[in-house]
């Protein structure tokens, strides 16, 4: 009951039509014929009683009805299956294989199939690994259920890591890529706001050292090197020695950065009559994520103002020079 006797299945067999076959063969085929027949045939009506029981039975589909028939056939699969494989291959593959088909779609159609496919995987590597992977440590073999279950594990460690939406290592790169990002354009917005306080003549002799930037933006070291490395390969900054300044590629998104925040300050002022300060915040975070149409809604919006809540002058859309 346990680990089954999937090992011992070719040694009790039947005559089916003139044929000799392993009994456990012949039994689970007929249960995989029949769940395959009656959720083809039920699809609509269990997705629909699964999800919100309360419309199906609105529409005159028995809710409950069908959550009989669905565990009255989970119970006769998964005694079926005890004798042959054991009941830590039949919990695992009632659960890992959909959990991990879960992790890499939201479409439950898709979801199905990946379902039967990774469980088929996992027998199949299972089997193999039972036989080919205790002699890499001296051993002759282990049960091919409990190796089965452990590659239905390590398929769902592999989507768990590496799935593309939902994947634990896939979102830390992408958090770490959004984060990279923002720090880009914070950079290039800090050295066009240095360039609209300064006094120089030159854009070229605004330029401040990594130390201060660092200061500023509130960064270590490690990430603000990654984000002046492709801001360099990007060519909207220039360095000299630790000296960062901005090159006219940098100057235009710098000011197209800048615009949006004095734009979203001014937007956000007008909207909830607050305190321009309260507002400050909000719209450090929205410059990021606002393109050329949402900036020329807020400037519609908010009667095209040539300066900001604090006074500022708000860049124009156009190419950037300093001091526009």
């Amino acid at each position: 009951m346990l680990y089954g006797a999937i090992e011992l299945t070719p040694d009790d067999t039947i005559y089916v039509l003139g044929h000799k076959l392993p009994r456990a063969f012949c039994v689970l085929a007929i249960v995989a014929v029949v769940n395959a027949i009656f959720v083809v045939l039920y699809y609509k009506e269990l997705k629909i009683t699964s999800f919100d029981a309360a419309t199906a039975d609105s529409m005159g589909i028995s809710s409950r009805r069908m959550h009989y028939l669905l565990m009255v056939l989970v119970a006769v699969t998964a005694v079926a299956s005890f004798e042959s494989v054991g009941n830590i291959l039949v919990v695992a593959m009632l659960i890992v294989p959909p959990s991990t088909a879960y992790l890499l779609t939201q479409r439950l159609s898709t979801m199905i199939l990946l379902s039967v496919g990774i469980a088929a995987a996992s027998a199949i590597s299972g089997h193999w690994m039972a036989i080919t992977a205790p002699r890499w440590f001296g051993f002759g073999s282990t049960t091919t259920a409990g190796m089965m279950a452990t590659m239905a594990g390590v398929f769902f460690s592999l989507a768990f890591l590496f799935s593309p939406g939902q994947g634990l290592l896939v979102q830390i790169v992408r958090r770490f890529s959004v984060s990279l990002g923002i720090l880009t354009d914070d950079i290039v917005a800090f050295l066009y706001r240095n360039e609209e306080r300064s006094e120089l003549a030159e854009p070229s002799q605004c330029k401040v050292s990594l130390t201060v930037l660092g200061q500023e933006l509130f960064c270590n070291r490690f990430l603000l090197r990654l984000a002046v490395w492709r801001l360099l390969f990007r060519r909207e900054i220039a360095m000299t020695g630790d000296l960062a300044g901005l090159l006219d590629a940098g100057r235009t998104r710098a000011q197209q950065l800048v615009r949006s925040h004095r734009l979203w300050e001014q937007y956000l002022v007008n909207e909830s009559a607050s305190d321009v300060d309260r507002n400050h915040h909000n719209a450090e975070q929205l410059e990021h994520f606002t393109d050329r149409q949402m900036r020329d809604r807020l400037d519609q919006a908010t009667d095209r103002p040539r300066v900001d809540p604090h006074g500022t002058v708000i860049p124009s859309e156009g190419t950037a020079n300093r001091g526009s």
